[in-house]
């Protein structure tokens, strides 16, 4: 499990960083930006997804807020 969520966050980073590339590169002359920021929403929202069913299925668990 921790190695898929540290995955997933290495390819958010990766799109991240290949949209300001492109930003700087291309200065907005290329539909390359949209395309990768668009990306890097869909792997948040799949990693979203997929802790929300993890939890629900039991694979993980929460320990509540310590004080």
């Amino acid at each position: 499990m921790r190695i898929f969520v540290i995955i997933a966050f290495i390819g958010i980073l990766g799109s991240l960083g290949s949209a300001l590339f492109y930003l700087m590169r291309d200065k907005g002359t290329s539909n390359k930006t949209v395309n990768a920021l668009t990306l890097r929403i869909g792997i948040s929202v799949a990693l979203f997804l997929f802790l929300l069913f993890s939890h629900w299925m039991g694979w993980i668990e929460t320990t509540g807020f310590q004080r």
